[in-house]
C-alpha cells in the first residue's frame, strides 16, 4: 500500500516507484510543505522529491518504507 508523502519522515529508507522507474531513496530532510531533499541510495545522487514527481503520479505509484 502507498504511503501519501506527508507521511515521510527525515531520516527514513523508502521504495519509490513512479513511472515504471524504481527508486530506493533516503529522506534528508524536509525542505517546505510536501517537498524534500532526498539521495538515491543506487546512484547516490541528491534530488528533490519534487524533481522526481515533476512528470506527474503514473498508474504504477508505489511509496513503501524499507527500514
Amino acid at each position: 500500500m502507498a504511503l501519501a508523502i506527508d507521511n515521510l519522515r527525515v531520516g527514513r529508507i523508502y521504495r519509490f516507484v513512479n513511472q515504471g522507474e524504481v527508486r530506493i531513496i533516503e529522506i534528508m530532510s524536509r525542505i517546505s510543505g510536501d517537498n524534500f531533499s532526498v539521495k538515491d541510495l543506487d546512484t547516490l545522487e541528491w534530488y528533490t522529491l519534487e524533481e522526481l514527481l515533476r512528470w506527474g503520479i503514473g498508474k504504477d505509484f508505489d511509496l513503501e518504507e524499507l527500514r
